[in-house]
């Protein structure tokens, strides 16, 4: 631990969702237990669709793990939703998704940025990618995401593992969306209307190791991806306000398509997004997985490999 004064680092609330991976979220607690920060930490860990594990919950003078169970809307959405609504006088309210980590200094680093710079109401960080142990280091490309930043470029950078919020500013915000289809980009859109509220911050460093691959919840659900991002274009106007972003989503769903093999789907979507901005990346390889030249899961290992998703 620091030598600095336990009572200049406010308490920090960490919401940590999870369903059924018990030996990855021991991992996680572990790394953020281990934090160095001086000040009061507690753990909400909320188990959705599955048995609490109370043998998890421990108290110290300075860190706790507290167990509890889902009790909004089955899902990602609901669970975050049921840790923030305990987060009681907690100043900061910080995100850490069940398979990822933290990785040391981190929450010091995050807490004293937002101390020295009252005006921002949500701090991100670089990330580690690890896919299946092939690490690949993202720092943040930028040290600031804006309403239209994030509309152009989603910036994985800026994962949900890395959120640290000023309490106050998230009750502004809202609840996470628990309509969102299969709770798929929930956390882009918690950041679109977060950057509507006030200034959102990047560290550089990467701070946090985040998994990629077999892990994810939602690797091969198809259907599920087209719904949540057609669903985003529909509650987010600015999408269809600028072409480029619109058809980076629509790229996302053409792959998705050819993905679960409805060809004239994907080739239908591909041709909205010619016409929108003919250089998104995507397109090219939605027709190829459409026409079999390749399959979904390899385009996905291909891109996952350097770091990069579809």
């Amino acid at each position: 631990m620091p030598t600095d004064n336990r009572d200049t680092y406010p308490a920090v609330m960490v919401v940590v969702p999870t369903h059924d991976r018990p030996e990855l979220l021991r991992e996680t607690i572990a790394s953020i237990i281990e934090q160095d920060y001086p000040g009061d930490v507690e753990i909400v860990v909320v188990f959705d669709r599955s048995t609490p594990d109370l043998s998890l919950e421990r108290r110290t003078e300075t860190r706790a793990v507290r167990v509890v169970e889902n009790t909004r809307s089955a899902g990602l959405p609901g669970a975050r939703n049921t840790g923030i609504a305990l987060c009681g006088a907690a100043e900061f309210v910080a995100f850490c998704d069940d398979d990822d980590i933290w990785l040391p200094g981190k929450l010091v680093a995050q807490v004293r940025h937002l101390q020295d710079h009252p005006y921002v109401v949500l701090c991100t960080t670089g990330i580690v990618i690890d896919y299946d142990g092939i690490l690949s280091n993202r720092p943040s490309p930028s040290d600031e995401l804006t309403a239209l930043s994030l509309v152009h470029n989603r910036t994985t950078e800026a994962h949900p593992s890395t959120f640290v919020f000023r309490q106050a500013a998230l009750a502004l915000v809202g609840d996470v969306d628990e309509k969102i289809p299969g709770g798929y980009s929930e956390d882009y859109d918690l950041l679109l209307r977060t950057a509507a509220q006030g200034k959102i911050a990047c560290l550089v460093q990467p701070l946090a190791r985040v998994r990629w691959g077999r892990t994810s919840y939602f690797a091969n659900r198809w259907r599920m991806i087209v719904d949540a991002q057609r669903y985003l274009i529909g509650k987010h106007p600015a999408f269809t306000q600028h072409p480029r972003a619109e058809a980076r989503l629509r790229g996302q769903i053409a792959f998705a398509l050819a993905a679960l093999g409805d060809r004239e789907g994907a080739l239908r979507e591909a041709w909205r997004v010619v016409k929108l901005f003919p250089f998104e990346r995507r397109w090219p390889v939605a027709i190829l997985v459409a026409l079999r030249f390749v399959s979904a899961q390899r385009a996905l290992e291909l891109a996952h490999r350097t770091g990069r998703g579809i």
